[in-house]
């Protein structure tokens, strides 16, 4: 592979970091000051304007779902380090359209979707007009197994019912969320991987009921939140069905390849936003009678994460060029490889940044602490680090046998 941008994703990268620069990292200082923690009551929540204000700009300036190649022209192997840059804060890809849930289920439509359900969803969510939800984690089995998952989807003439119970949804405490995609049992008699489906539901559908938010180390994410949903004999019409009854799991694969390497990715620019932090703190900050940068073994830190980085970065982008040149399926092991990699690269170099600048790190003077927070999530998020060193093992085993 060729280890060099390509011009568009140069210029891009540029534009980016500009924008951040100009707009996003202000932002980000101001919004830090608020107390975001936020309260239960995900109904009274609201959109900061001045998220949507930088939306509509960063939309003037043509940098609005850079995340999808068919209207982006970047292929998987030039948005990796676009999306390295929005890594360096939270707020990044929610003002840029690139932000999960949503980049995920506008994958889906635009791959399997008909073309009544691009129109009215698909659209809608590429104008960053609404937002998404995934409904697939269940709080009563172990949804690290897919094929645990219990709510069903029942044909009834030309209609489906849906019935369970979901949670960990991102995003559906937003004000702006109008539709979730459900998964759910639609044949237990199938083989495995045809026995699941997934239906567009709106949210405001008689029988879905948004339960409660469920917080993270004490916080509840708004506007997003990531709540308990019930679902009790919710009646759709089988257009709701997306690419038809039993196709869940291969809608799921192709969702989750390409969303896996924008989270990796962003899990970089993380990590490379910590290292700047950790550094500069480390110099300017003086105990014993020297900066901290040269107390105990804090230059090997600094040393191990440039490595760390580096070498997570390249197994990235080589996934991110499988993907492009024998998709998705021919990168399984890689894939899974960079699930476990970026995640933990990214949580041990936020740990020691936050270290490095003590009681300071663990508050919301710095973004280490919210970041922090969202890397941990990710080592369960899309598959738990377990289940994914399972997939890279199983491959690896079966070249001897």
């Amino acid at each position: 592979m060729n280890f060099e941008h390509s011009a568009k994703a140069i210029d891009i990268i540029k534009r980016v970091q500009q924008f951040m620069d100009a707009y996003i990292f202000p932002l980000e200082k101001e919004y830090l000051k608020a107390t975001h923690h936020g309260n239960p009551d995900w109904k009274n929540w609201e959109v900061d304007p001045r998220v949507e204000e930088l939306k509509a700009k960063a939309k003037s300036e043509d940098l609005w779902n850079l995340f999808l190649p068919a209207l982006s022209g970047l292929s998987n192997l030039e948005y990796a380090p676009v999306a390295e840059v929005t890594g360096q804060s939270l707020l990044a890809p929610e003002i840029l359209n690139c932000n999960a849930p949503d980049t995920g289920n506008m994958e889906v439509l635009w791959k399997y979707g008909s073309e009544e359900q691009k129109e009215k969803w698909l659209k809608p969510l590429l104008d960053g007009k609404i937002r998404s939800a995934f409904c697939m984690t269940e709080p009563d089995v172990a949804s690290s197994d897919a094929t645990n998952m219990e709510a069903t989807i029942t044909e009834d003439g030309d209609e489906i019912i849906l019935n369970g119970t979901k949670w960990w949804s991102t995003g559906i405490g937003h004000p702006n969320c109008k539709v979730a995609i459900f998964m759910g049992l639609s044949d237990a008699n199938a083989h495995k991987y045809l026995r699941h489906s997934m239906v567009l539901v709106p949210l405001d559908t008689t029988g879905v009921t948004i339960e409660r938010m469920l917080p993270v180390y004490g916080g509840y994410d708004p506007p997003f939140g990531h709540g308990e949903v019930s679902f009790k004999n919710v009646r759709l019409p089988k257009t709701a069905v997306i690419a038809g009854i039993g196709k869940g799991f291969e809608i799921a694969q192709g969702r989750l390849g390409p969303g896996r390497i924008h989270h990796c990715m962003r899990q970089i620019g993380v990590a490379e936003r910590a290292l700047k932090l950790m550094i500069e703190r480390g110099s300017e900050r003086v105990a014993f009678g020297k900066p901290l940068i040269n107390l105990g073994g804090n230059r090997d830190i600094i040393a191990n994460a440039r490595i760390d980085i580096e070498m997570t970065r390249l197994l990235v982008l080589k996934t991110a060029f499988l993907i492009d040149t024998v998709g998705a399926m021919g990168a399984l092991s890689e894939v899974s490889q960079i699930k476990v990699a970026a995640p933990n690269l990214a949580c041990r170099v936020l740990d020691q940044a936050i270290q490095m600048h003590g009681g300071k790190g663990m508050s919301n003077d710095t973004p280490l602490a919210a970041m922090f927070a969202y890397a941990r999530i990710l080592r369960l998020a899309d598959g738990p680090d377990e289940v994914h060193r399972g997939v890279v093992a199983k491959l690896e085993l079966m070249k001897y046998k």
